[in-house]
């Protein structure tokens, strides 16, 4: 069984900045690609981010360029860092993983606001 948890959202203006955490526990070992989706209201889920157990990373068209996935050394954890934020990338970002045995879990959902 692997959880996610996930941290960092909010409140921020346009043009600014914020990083999302989120964290792996249980069968760590089990994890292949880690990522971020994210769904605002009326919208489907979209896939923002994601890095592979490899580095190699992906991006929506939306944010290269802005935004940076990385991944912990010891590949539990997964983080979304945001620049640039726009009124547009308002939504619930949710973390995922994808383990080896080809089963997807999600984290709970943070909330980002980006409103002056």
């Amino acid at each position: 069984q692997v959880q996610l948890v996930e941290s960092g959202g909010g409140l921020v203006q346009p043009g600014g900045s914020l990083t999302l955490s989120c964290v792996a526990s249980g069968r760590i070992s089990s994890l292949r690609t880690m990522g971020w989706f994210r769904q605002a209201p009326g919208n489907e889920r979209e896939l923002v981010a994601f890095i592979a157990s490899t580095g190699s990373t992906n991006y929506a068209d939306s944010v290269n360029g802005r935004f940076t996935v990385s991944r912990r050394n010891t590949g539990n954890a997964v983080y979304l860092q945001m620049n640039s934020l726009k009124p547009e990338d308002t939504a619930v970002y949710y973390c995922y993983t994808d383990t080896w045995a080809g089963v997807r879990v999600w984290g709970q959902g943070t909330q980002v606001t980006v409103s002056s």
